[in-house]
């Protein structure tokens, strides 16, 4: 499993860049992937929104472009740069973001009451958590009966892709990343965790037992990405 300490540096050195390289890693696609979150998120009309390992705020940001402004929306990371640059775009950003807040958190320890929100979002974050049972277990705890789950994850390709999407996770993107962050070493690591991470039936069984039911999976662009909801 990931080491906790060694994932808050290594986002904390690439913050800076980290949204100009997902949008060049992902060819812009990443876009479309945050749009079918947040659509599937709006269909629960939740009124209190959790979106763990937020980052740049990137998914808050569109869930509050997409939700009523009534909706009350928390932004949580455990890493302080990537929360900064979520606080300077809050800052060039229109009004109607403003009931999005960002708080510094641990995903295996959630500084959140028992039923106190709606939905959880999760983005690209889970497969970076030291014990993701645990993280899954803190999102169900901090949820209201009937609450919902969203994790938006990568997954493994559709088996006549995999070849060449391994290709392009050990020889291209990182090279990629490199060049916009300066880091390659990060997403050495980032690429490891993408290829080795489970399928989306075998994360479904782990939803399942960190206690949710009825887990449903949309997979995207060629099974590269799943999005798994489930309820409390």
């Amino acid at each position: 499993m990931p080491d906790p300490v060694a994932v808050n540096s290594m986002f904390g050195r690439i913050a800076r860049r980290y949204d100009a390289a997902n949008h060049l890693l992902s060819g812009g696609i990443d876009r479309w992937w945050r749009r079918r979150l947040v659509r599937v998120v709006g269909k629960g009309m939740p009124a209190r929104v959790l979106d763990l390992a937020t980052g740049s705020g990137d998914v808050a940001f569109a869930l509050a472009r997409a939700l009523p402004r009534s909706t009350a929306i928390t932004g949580m990371d455990f890493c302080k740069p990537m929360l900064d640059e979520a606080e300077l775009k809050k800052a060039s950003l229109p009004k109607e973001h403003q009931n999005v807040i960002f708080r510094q958190g641990d995903a295996l320890s959630l500084p959140l009451p028992d039923g106190s929100v709606d939905a959880v979002t999760i983005s690209f974050g889970l497969r970076n958590m030291e014990d993701r049972h645990r993280a899954l277990s803190e999102m169900r705890r901090v949820l209201i009966q009937g609450g919902h789950v969203h994790v938006l994850e990568f997954s493994q390709p559709q088996r006549w892709f995999r070849p060449f999407y391994r290709f392009y996770l050990r020889h291209i993107m990182p090279r990629l990343a490199k060049a916009v962050t300066g880091d390659k070493a990060a997403y050495d690591y980032l690429c490891g965790s993408v290829e080795t991470f489970p399928s989306h039936s075998e994360l479904s069984t782990e939803i399942k037992e960190a206690g949710f039911f009825s887990v449903n999976v949309v997979r995207m662009t060629f099974g590269i990405v799943a999005l798994h909801t489930a309820t409390k």
